[in-house]
Order: structure tokens, then sequence, then C-alpha cells
């Protein structure tokens, strides 16, 4: 049994839904109510099949190019660190992929699905935290399972898009994305370490 809460908190820093919000905002303005809703579920099938992939077939790619867990535990963990600290001290997520909504025509895949919503941290953690070594198939499927949840909220939080808007503005949304980022880095060190003492066997 894998833990639920510390499993969900880690999936909601890195998909980060609430920051999702400004970017269906951006994505899908001059649309009518029941095209933003196509949208949104459009986004989230699309971001479920791509982080689902890479929880069936990421660490497969691993040993079919003989890359050891431990050096992708190793150099995903540096990755979502690089990633934390941008979303802590740059342009948070909303900031950031609001401006790619603007410089882009297309809604639904890009830049909603992703990389808003499955975006390079929450590959790499769909990927770290089904390790086939150290987690059973159970484990495995509960921890797609909440991923799958964490998108659930993300599409019921782009369906209630506007609202949540008028609440927070760009401005919350983006310390929430920092909150969210703090949470990111730690994650992100203990998968380093944890690659580290893997590898060198320590």
């Amino acid at each position: 049994m894998i833990d639920l809460v510390a499993t969900f908190i880690i999936f909601f820093a890195v998909i980060d839904p609430i920051g999702t919000v400004p970017v269906f905002i951006a994505v899908t303005r001059g649309f009518d109510a029941r095209d933003k809703r196509k949208i949104a579920l459009i986004a989230a099938l699309v971001a479920s099949a791509v982080l689902v992939f890479f929880v069936v077939a990421g660490e497969l790619i691993l040993t079919a190019m003989a890359i050891p867990l431990a050096a992708f535990q190793i150099s995903g963990g540096i990755v979502l660190f690089l990633f934390a600290l941008s979303m802590i001290f740059g342009e948070s997520k909303p900031e950031q992929e609001t401006r790619l909504a603007e410089e882009h025509q297309e809604t639904a895949i890009f830049p909603l699905a992703v990389p808003s919503i499955a975006g390079p941290g929450a590959m790499l953690a769909a990927v770290l935290m089904t390790e086939h070594a150290k987690f059973g198939l159970w484990q495995q499927v509960q921890t797609a399972l909440v991923m799958l949840s964490v998108i659930l909220v993300t599409f019921i939080l782009m369906l209630a898009a506007s609202g949540i808007h008028r609440l927070i503005g760009n401005a919350g949304a983006s310390v929430i994305s920092r909150v969210m980022g703090l949470i990111l880095a730690s994650v992100a060190t203990a998968n380093t370490l944890t690659g580290i003492r893997g590898y060198f066997g320590l």
C-alpha cells in the first residue's frame, strides 16, 4: 500500500492544477461554454494518456537503452529541481504557459495538455514513482490512479475556471505555483539522493 496522501501531494505539485486555470482561460478566450468543456475534456484525456504511457513504458524504454534507473533518478531529480527553481524564482507556471497560449493557436493539445498538465515534471514523476524493482504491480496501479485523480481535479478546476480566476486571480495562482515549486524541490532532492545511494551502492 502506497502513501496515498504523499503521492497525491507530489502529483499535485508537478501537475499544478491551480496553475492550469489561467492557462485554460487564456487558450479558451473567445470560445463558448460548450467548446470550453470539450477542450477541457480533450486536454485531460490526452494528458492522462501521455502520463499513463510513461507509467507503463517509461522504465521499459530506459531498460532497452541500458540506462540504469538510478542514473535516471539522479538526472530526473536534477531536472525536477531546476524545474522547481524556475517555479519558485522565475516565471511561475501560469505566467510562463499563459504566454505560450497567447503565442500559439492550438488549444486542447498544446499548450494545455502538454506541457501545462502533462509537463516534464509530471512525466519524470510518473516514471520515478512506479519503479518496478521498488513497487509491485498493485502499488503501481495505485500510483497511476492517484495521478489520474489529480488530472480529474485539474479537469474539474478547468470547468470552474472562470469562478476560480475571479476568486484568486493570476497573482493567487502564481503564489500557489511557487509553493508547489518548493514542495517539488524537496521531492527532487530526495529522488537525487536515492539515485546516488542506488548507483554507488551506499
